[in-house]
């Protein structure tokens, strides 16, 4: 992979990539999302969010129903959260990431703790940008209540359309 490849693949000027509308429809319409943790006052998804000054990482997210889509620049620590609250406090939380199957928080927290994998085909298309992202995106679900779909203890995985 040369150099200007990398750039655009690990690093942006902008370290919020809003979800496009019709995708976050898809998962709400499965999930019913109470929580979005990682918003702005201008693209929130649920009724009840935080911004980055209320700061979602410190926050308690008991019974929620959880969406986000973190700052790709701290992905794993947002990770974490899910899986404490997940496992500890009993909220269920959806994940919109890119997909980096070869990173740390992959194999310490998406394996081991989360219920289904839906790998997106394709690439999506963040808010605004002219362009289709230059990574694949994958959604991971933390809270399956059907614990006995799941095969060896590993994660159910999926594919999942764009919209």
């Amino acid at each position: 992979m040369d150099k200007k490849t990398q750039e655009v693949m690990f690093s942006s000027k902008n370290d919020e990539w809003e979800t496009p509308r019709a995708f976050y429809n898809k998962l709400n319409n499965k999930y019913n999302f109470t929580l979005d943790p990682c918003a702005t006052h201008k693209n929130h998804k649920c009724e009840k969010y935080y911004t980055i000054e209320e700061d979602g990482l410190s926050q308690n997210w008991t019974a929620e129903t959880v969406f986000i889509n973190p700052p790709y620049g701290d992905v794993s620590a947002w990770i974490k959260k899910a899986c404490e609250e997940y496992t500890k406090k009993g909220a269920t939380v959806v994940m919109l990431i890119p997909s980096r199957t070869d990173t740390k928080y992959w194999h310490n927290y998406i394996m081991k703790y989360a219920s289904t994998i839906y790998f997106v085909k394709g690439r999506l298309k963040f808010g605004n940008a002219p362009h289709f992202a230059p990574f694949p995106s994958v959604v991971i679900e933390f809270g399956d209540p059907r614990p006995s779909m799941r095969f060896f203890n590993n994660p159910r995985m999926e594919t999942m359309e764009r919209a």
